[in-house]
This record gives C-alpha cells, sequence and structure tokens, in this order.
C-alpha cells in the first residue's frame, strides 16, 4: 500500500458549507460543516444516498464550483491554485473520450494543451496505456473498445501528466458487476504501482470496502460527515478478499453507519 507521508495533507477541508441559490426560495444547503483531511497515498471512498454532496464535495476539490464558506486546501493550496497547476486529475462515470482521436491521441490530449513536443506526448501515451494494459489498442477508436476499456483509457488520460491525485466520480457506475470487479482490481493495481492519492465516489458499499483504506460515511442532505471508517483489510487485495470474514463485517459497518446517517 502507498504510505502516508508526515507532509502536509494532500486535502484539507475545514468547516465547508455548499449552499445552492443561497438566499432564495430554491435554496438547497448541499454540505453542511464538512472537516476532513487526507493525507499522500490513501485510498478514500465517499459514499451515502443519492444527492447527498458526494460529487459536490468531489467538485470543490476540482475547482469546478466554489465553497461557500470554509477553508480548503489542495496539496496546502487553494483549489484554483491546484487546478492551475495540474494538481490532479479526474475521471467520471463516463469515459467522455472523443470518438474522432485515436486512443493514444485522447491520452495524449491533456499533453497536447499542455504544450509538450510530439514524440513525448506519444511516448507517455503509450507508457500509460500499458499502465492500464492497453497498449495493444493504442490505434483503436473508443467505439470500438468495451465501456471498460474505454474507462481504462480515461485513467490513463488523468494519469498522463503526472497529478499526485485522482479525483473518481463513480466511475465504474454504468459497468456490468463482473466488469466493475475487474476494474476495482486493475485499479488498486494502478494506486499502489503509481501511489498516487485517491478520492472515489461510489455508491456500492463492497465497492468502498475492497477499494479503500478509509470511508467517508455521508448524512442525507444537507450532507454532513458521519462517520470515517478505516479499512484495515490488507493489501494487496485480490478476488478473494471479498470472501473474508472481516470483509462482510466491515461492509457492516458501513451499511449500519449509512442506516444511522439516514435515521432509519
Amino acid at each position: 500500500m502507498a504510505q502516508a507521508t508526515t507532509t502536509a495533507p494532500v486535502i484539507a477541508a475545514q468547516s465547508i458549507n455548499k449552499i445552492f441559490k443561497p438566499g432564495s426560495a430554491e435554496q438547497v444547503v448541499a454540505l453542511q460543516d464538512i472537516n476532513l483531511t487526507v493525507q499522500a497515498g490513501e485510498f478514500v471512498s465517499l459514499i451515502g444516498p443519492s444527492g447527498c454532496g458526494k460529487s459536490t464535495l468531489l467538485r470543490l476539490i476540482a475547482d469546478l464550483i466554489p465553497p461557500t464558506s470554509g477553508d480548503l486546501k489542495v496539496n496546502n493550496k487553494t483549489p484554483h491554485q491546484a487546478r492551475l497547476d495540474r494538481d490532479y486529475g479526474m475521471v467520471f462515470q463516463a469515459a467522455t473520450l472523443y470518438d474522432w482521436r485515436t486512443v493514444s491521441k485522447n491520452v495524449q490530449l491533456p499533453l497536447e494543451i499542455m504544450g509538450y513536443p510530439a514524440a513525448q506526448r506519444k511516448a507517455r501515451a503509450q507508457e500509460m496505456l500499458e499502465l492500464v494494459e492497453l497498449g495493444k489498442f493504442a490505434n483503436h477508436y473508443p467505439w470500438q473498445l468495451s465501456g471498460g476499456m474505454q474507462q481504462r483509457v480515461a485513467i490513463a488520460r488523468a494519469l498522463a501528466f503526472e497529478p499526485s491525485l485522482l479525483l473518481m466520480d463513480e466511475p465504474f457506475g454504468a459497468l456490468d458487476e463482473f466488469t466493475r470487479e475487474r476494474m476495482n482490481m486493475e485499479l488498486l493495481r494502478i494506486w499502489q504501482r503509481t501511489g498516487i492519492t485517491v478520492i472515489f465516489v461510489t455508491h456500492s458499499i463492497p465497492e468502498a470496502v475492497f477499494l479503500s483504506s478509509r470511508v467517508v460515511v455521508m448524512s442525507p442532505r444537507p450532507g454532513r460527515i458521519t462517520r470515517v471508517i478505516d479499512i484495515d483489510l490488507p493489501y494487496p487485495r485480490v478476488f478473494e478478499t471479498r470472501e473474508l470474514p472481516r470483509f462482510f463485517e466491515l461492509v457492516t459497518d458501513v451499511r449500519e453507519h449509512l442506516r444511522d446517517a439516514h435515521g432509519g
């Protein structure tokens, strides 16, 4: 497992609140008093009911939307500065690849925007495709790949410029169960090989437990962090990890805290 360091945390959120349309009849309190610290090399999953603010919190970290109040630092910088410095890569539920560009050209896209020389772009894209075990598909087009393969291309693209943080918003939610489990294994392999910090949004309790070093449980709107659960399953995790008694104990623990947070 990637090791945390004693340097400044990758994510430091203090008393974060997010209100949409404040002061209006349509006001929505999406997040309330969020306090969270994530150290380098952690794999942290955010889990909670639909509409609890998981994706909103991820978008605050990514500087896609601003917080209403509170203090948020990414790599000890404002989220805006971290975005300018390209400290993070992001993967969404849809792979969002360009069908008219080859797989290699899709992975090269952020490097093109950053002005990397063509030869360096191509070499880095191939390196990342090898990492996600798609090296032989560099000259294919996205429409020629399965959904799971497309998501692996999206991960390769997000890692192409060597960010220190990977933000993932339900990246496997649209996949069938078998493909999803295989993608979980692929993601853990990539995480352990690169040492990158991962913030992962999911609705799946077993997925959160299988992947994570910690699981952050969130309440229904307004979204609050009600529990942070350490996942003490050893790494590396394998398919058989899901059959361990401790795995089922942790799944039950997360489920019970979700039920408590929901008031049920």
